[in-house]
């Protein structure tokens, strides 16, 4: 396994403000926690990716099981009447979209053999969703209500620099005014795609370099916070581009995988991140248990629609 030390210095320069942080509850090691959704009542539902779980999660640690795919779970979006959108792929490793009610019913609403590995998928209206595929190098567009999906963008910007590479290009995604956001962890770029009036986008642009995030979240000021998973932290990017450290591996984030705004009147200045505790980079410590960790910064999350 290659080791920590080896990674490209890219954060050495960058200033550090801790938030406080409280580790909430801790699942196994060798646990690859992937996405989360926070619904409005204040329950986390997070994916188990490699054993297809989505965990319900309440805001005081205790875990349940909400739902079992046969095959595994990546993204996670919360739909308007209560239920959950999730990405990943069946047993047979084609890649699907799940439905799943409010009760924990999982129902296949699209299967899509020409997606790659779907990812991080947010809304872009209250029945559209845009899903990122990390070795297409595309955005897909999730019609939940017609159940179609099409390709919504495809650019060399989105893909991976070589189709052997195993890290995930297009990763994260998440809108802010008229633009989406998107990572793409394997080129450690986070770019910008102007949306029209009709949600189409334009030329992707580079927003950051040399910034390794998986998924991430935006306030309502449109500071972003990003889970830098091989690298241990969650990052702030202000809207010009300026990064800071606001979390690191001894706050209990190793292995950072994803970022979400409280929702509830209590919470709704904090972040939740995800992670699955160094399993793809194991710190000089070995793994260590995969925690969701709740992190105090200040602002309220921004509006997913």
């Amino acid at each position: 396994m290659e080791n920590s030390a080896m990674l490209p210095p890219i954060y050495a320069d960058t200033p550090i403000e801790l938030a406080p942080a409280k580790i909430i509850t801790s699942f196994a090691h060798n646990t690859f926690l992937e996405n989360l959704a926070i619904a409005p009542d204040g329950t986390i539902f997070v994916t188990n990716h490699e054993v297809g779980k989505i965990v319900r999660i309440t805001p005081d640690g205790n875990q349940q099981i909400h739902a079992s795919v046969e095959g595994k779970v990546s993204g996670l979006a919360l739909t308007s009447n209560g239920g959950l959108v999730a990405t990943g792929w069946n047993a047979n490793s084609i890649s699907v979209v799940s439905l799943i009610t409010a009760d924990g019913k999982v129902e296949t609403l699209l299967t899509l053999p020409d997606a790659i590995f779907l990812n991080g998928i947010t809304p872009l209206s209250h029945t559209q969703y845009l899903a990122a595929d990390s070795y297409r190098g595309a955005i897909w567009l999730i019609d939940i209500a017609q159940r179609h999906s099409s390709i919504w963008l495809e650019h060399s910007l989105l893909a991976r620099s070589n189709a052997e590479n195993v890290i995930p290009a297009a990763n994260g995604l998440k809108r802010f005014g008229n633009s989406l956001y998107v990572s793409n962890t394997e080129k450690m770029l986070l770019l910008r795609i102007p949306i029209d009036l009709t949600n189409e986008p334009s030329e992707p642009e580079i927003f950051v370099e040399q910034t390794n995030i998986d998924d991430f979240a935006f306030d309502v000021e449109g500071n972003l916070y990003g889970a830098t998973h091989i690298y241990n932290s969650v990052v702030k990017i202000t809207p010009d581009g300026n990064t800071t450290i606001i979390t690191q591996a001894e706050q209990g984030v190793i292995g950072s995988t994803a970022v979400a705004f409280g929702q509830t009147e209590s919470d709704r200045t904090a972040i939740y991140v995800v992670m699955n505790g160094g399993m793809f980079l194991p710190p000089p410590t070995g793994i260590v248990p995969a925690n969701v960790v709740r992190l105090e910064v200040g602002k309220a999350g921004h509006p997913l629609v």
